[in-house]
């Protein structure tokens, strides 16, 4: 086959077959495809765009392209899928809770990724976590702990890594078919049963409006369903942190005070159940979603949830004493300050993208790939919309490293957030169920 003539195909509207599809990504991968034809690939499928089978396709020929795991567990294998936002640690609450279940856990995770946060990030605040483990030592443990957090080895989809490092040069990243493949070829490579979807929708996500995020629900769903793995999406308010709190460690605790019972994030634990619901029916453990819910916050009401992740913590190099000495295990800021309101009112409106590029400026995220991340730093105790605020109140507070890095944030944090004389609606933590 001859990538010119793919290329060309799919210029001209017309979705190259699957044959052609599995020649190209292996092309990706081996280097046989130069970087100027996959440019070209990507800018044709984001102006003639691919449909529901090319998405298919395509998606397996990514997924083909490198190893796809394969798993000797007697339970349904499990994981869930985010597309960011601001103060969203759900995984850390809901991978345990799914092992805790019956459930098998191998939750391939990334990194912040422009405002938002990185769930790889968050777990490496805790001293010793190693994100990077063999294949053998991901085997051993799912078959004892039933849940792991990982990076992508080498070897997962290397025609997505390919094609989405010339996405990111190219101006072809906002493409719903481009988007659906990435996403998915990498999760149908660590060989699923099962995957529920979290598509953020407002301010602090990529896709600002409930129609934008429809269709990217959509199509996840039908492609990953077309290629075998059962599938459903909730479409989950992002107009708002979801954590009272956006930075790595800081989020890490949040996540342990819901945990272990001392401070519970309704919010947090509402999502995970909802998600967790969602994953339980899917793999059979749960008959509906609605049994599967009440199963995760049996889970997290009992401790097992947290006995999960404390076995999770230390099987990945992490401290053994995690669930019982956490705050002493976390790292802290030598700067915390409190951000004054500027206004009387109730809070209106947030702009959860400022709040995420606020955390990145602070040293939280990268703003060049390679940064080395400050864990300890970020935003705590976030007022929400509907919260009543006087003049000097705090709106939240900051966590940084200097003086000077504090007083940028409180300026940046002041103006993210909007008031009105009269309390506003609460938005609703789920805006729609995909299925």
């Amino acid at each position: 086959m001859d990538a010119r003539a793919i290329i060309a195909k799919l210029r001209d509207g017309v979705v190259p077959n699957a044959e052609e599809l599995n020649w190209f990504a292996a092309g990706l991968a081996s280097g046989v495809v130069t970087d100027a034809q996959a440019g070209a690939f990507a800018m044709a499928a984001v102006l003639r765009g691919m449909g529901e089978e090319g998405r298919i396709n395509l998606t397996r020929a990514m997924r083909d392209s490198g190893q796809v795991l394969k798993w000797d567990v007697p339970g349904p294998v499990i994981d869930k899928h985010s597309t960011g936002g601001i103060g969203d640690c759900i995984s850390l609450l809901l991978a345990p809770a799914l092992a805790a279940c019956g459930a098998y856990v191998p939750m391939i995770s990334g990194r912040g990724l422009g405002h938002t946060g990185g769930t790889l990030d968050k777990l490496e605040a805790i001293p010793g976590f190693r994100s990077a483990i063999t294949q053998d030592q991901l085997r051993r443990q799912l078959r004892d702990v039933h849940c792991a957090i990982v990076s992508a080895s080498g070897e997962i989809a290397p025609a997505d890594r390919r094609l989405y490092a010339v996405r990111d040069v190219t101006a072809t990243v906002e493409s719903i078919d481009l988007i659906t493949a990435s996403i998915l070829s990498k999760k149908l490579a660590a060989g699923l049963e099962a995957l529920v979807l979290d598509v953020k929708c407002g301010s602090g996500a990529f896709m600002k409006d409930l129609s934008q995020a429809e269709a990217l629900a959509r199509a996840l769903v039908g492609t990953a369903q077309g290629a075998g793995c059962m599938t459903s999406a909730l479409i989950t308010d992002m107009s708002q942190p979801l954590a009272t709190a956006a930075g790595n460690a800081l989020e890490v605790i949040e996540v342990m005070e819901t945990l272990s019972g001392t401070a519970v994030n309704t919010a947090l634990w509402d999502i995970t159940a909802a998600l967790g619901g969602e994953a339980l029916a899917l793999g059979g453990i749960a008959v509906d979603f609605e049994d599967g819910a009440r199963r995760i916050e049996q889970a997290l009401e009992s401790g097992a949830a947290a006995e999960c992740f404390g076995r999770m913590i230390a099987a990945q190099g992490g401290p053994s004493d995690f669930i019982e000495r956490w705050p002493d295990r976390l790292p802290a800021s030598t700067v915390i300050r409190d951000v004054p309101s500027l206004v009387q009112g109730f809070v209106s409106a947030i702009d959860g993208q400022e709040l995420g590029l606020t955390v990145v400026a602070l040293g939280g995220g990268r703003q060049r790939e390679g940064d080395k991340i400050n864990p300890s730093v970020g935003l705590s105790e976030l007022a929400g919309i509907g919260d009543e605020v006087g003049v000097g109140e705090p709106l939240c507070m900051v966590h940084a490293a200097t003086e000077a890095m504090a007083d940028e944030a409180i300026a940046r944090i002041q103006a993210a957030y909007q008031f009105a004389e009269h309390e506003p609606p609460i938005p609703p933590l789920v805006l729609k169920r995909i299925a």
